[in-house]
């Protein structure tokens, strides 16, 4: 059985609300560190919302990166929900926990369900999702327990051992590196720092690699600036890289971008930020239940849910997982 005491360490890092050491039903992963430790300032916050909805609910604090998973594949036996406080890199590691912990019990395994209090950055898997983006809002469908099953994405191929989970999406080339830039930029937090990752992008890192792409409707090979393989609808807070993704069709939405020129790529922005690329003669999209890309020519820079997979790789392979997860959503 999980024991959050375990997980002290200097500090405190487990607040056991009800004042007892039996498991609650309620477990909050909250990373510290997100949004640049901004989150690390909104500890009183969450609480004061979650008390306020009077739930029965426990913290555990995150120390260092992939530390969320760890908890949630040892917390699943025992807790009936596990709730990712952070951003996207937050709930990709508790999505990878339940998942892990479900591959090892069995498909046919109880496994929690996933709740989400947004204070990230992008928070683009709850927008998809359809959680709520603010902590009141947050703490208030917790308590209200609305629940829907969603497809996850799962990644396998040398670019990473075993398996790996997302719940949003994939980003490969341009988008990756935009996300790359836009850390470097602390002092630029969401939108702006990825408008101008994207800019810095254009002008310094714009080359497009030959890519071959298998699809369930075809395998080819073409140049490609940027492939999103979507099971939400947005990426980097603001962009939608598929505004008609569904998350429960069994289907990624996969948007591929070919080898526009500079000025075209920044009307491209544009048009990602409104969702209308799909009239541009430059996207390609298509569904599919796969996806497998490989380098050609060139090297394949890939991210999930925001956080880097690879810089350098040559092929990933993807498919979706239907139902796998359970999230708990807005009323």
């Amino acid at each position: 059985m999980f024991n959050a005491n375990a997980w002290y360490d200097s500090g405190i890092v487990y607040i056991d609300t009800v004042g007892n050491k039996m498991a609650a039903k309620y477990l909050v992963i909250y990373n510290p560190h997100a949004a640049n430790d901004v989150a690390s300032k909104r500890v009183e916050l969450v609480k004061h919302y979650l008390d306020a909805e009077e739930l029965d609910y426990s913290i555990v604090f995150t120390q260092r990166p992939g530390h969320a998973i760890e908890i949630a594949e040892e917390a699943a036996e025992s807790y009936d929900v596990l709730v990712a406080a952070g951003g996207d890199g937050t709930a990709n590691e508790v999505i990878n926990g339940i998942m892990r912990y479900k591959s090892s019990k069995g498909a046919d395994a109880r496994a929690p369900a996933m709740g989400m209090l947004c204070i990230g950055r992008g928070n683009d898997f709850a927008f998809g999702a359809g959680i709520p983006t603010t902590v009141a809002e947050g703490s208030a469908a917790l308590r209200a327990n609305v629940r829907k099953r969603i497809d996850i994405g799962c990644i396998t191929g040398p670019v990473v051992e075993g398996k790996r989970y997302f719940g949003n999406g994939i980003g490969m080339g341009f988008d990756t590196i935009v996300g790359l830039e836009a850390a470097k930029l602390t002092w630029a937090q969401g939108f702006l720092g990825y408008f101008l990752g994207a800019l810095k992008t254009i002008f310094f890192y714009f080359r497009a690699p030959m890519l071959q792409i298998t699809t369930d409707a075809f395998t080819e090979t073409r140049p490609a600036i940027l492939i999103s393989v979507m099971n939400g609808r947005r990426m980097g807070g603001a962009f939608h890289m598929a505004p008609e993704s569904k998350n429960d069709d069994g289907k990624f939405d996969l948007c591929i971008a070919g080898e526009p020129k500079r000025l075209q790529m920044i009307g491209l922005v544009t048009k990602f930020l409104k969702g209308t690329q799909k009239d541009s003669s430059h996207i390609l999209f298509t569904r599919s239940s796969k996806a497998i890309v490989e380098s050609a020519e060139g090297m394949l820079v890939v991210h999930a849910d925001g956080e880097t997979i690879c810089t350098a790789g040559h092929r990933i392979e993807l498919e979706t997982v239907p139902g796998a997860l359970e999230v708990i959503v807005g009323g």
